[in-house]
């Protein structure tokens, strides 16, 4: 692929993760809260793993396997979460995963990245179909989905394992025949 692109929205810039913004990604995604809603996301978040996540992006994007974001504020660039595509080359489609740091919940800014990744989803990666799947304990996630188009496939029960707790997935996707940009 090219240079890794970034996107902006009206109140985002979603942009390549730095080296630099390990301690902040550290300190948002080592939020129990924020661990308790992801499968991906260990804690404790210690300290190395931020650099060594964020240190695996620019070759996953070279080889067309992922394209993911930092989510921050267009006016004073705070990162405020992560937002990305898993990519299946093969089959044309992506699993579409995020996270918003604690303080900035409940202010659209999941959906605001979410809408802008679908587009360059489809638009830029030329993607038929985008996934998500969220925590059956975590609506606020589902409603994310919802809002930006998706629909409701079904429930994976006890699909995942965390915290030697089994967890069900509800599942989500859209089409490319579906999308308004």
């Amino acid at each position: 692929m090219s240079t890794r692109p970034e996107l902006y929205t009206k109140r985002l810039h979603l942009r390549p993760f730095r080296l630099d913004d390990a301690p902040v990604v550290q300190k948002l995604a080592g939020d129990i809260a924020i661990a308790e809603k992801t499968t991906n996301i260990p804690h404790p978040y210690e300290d190395g793993m931020a650099e060594e996540w964020i240190s695996t992006h620019k070759e996953l994007y070279d080889r067309g396997e992922l394209a993911n974001f930092a989510i921050t504020s267009r006016d004073k660039g705070d990162l405020i979460g992560a937002i990305g595509l898993i990519i299946d080359q093969p089959h044309d489609k992506a699993e579409l995963g995020y996270w918003i740091g604690k303080p900035y919940w409940d202010l659209g800014y999941c959906t605001e990245a979410a809408e802008a990744v679908v587009k360059f989803g489809f638009e830029r990666l030329q993607l038929n179909r985008i996934h998500a799947s969220h925590f059956a304990h975590n609506p606020a996630s589902g409603r994310v989905m919802e809002k930006i188009g998706m629909t409701y496939e079904g429930t994976l029960r006890q699909h995942v394992k965390k915290w030697d707790k089994y967890i069900d997935l509800k599942i989500y996707s859209l089409l490319r025949s579906e999308f308004n940009s």
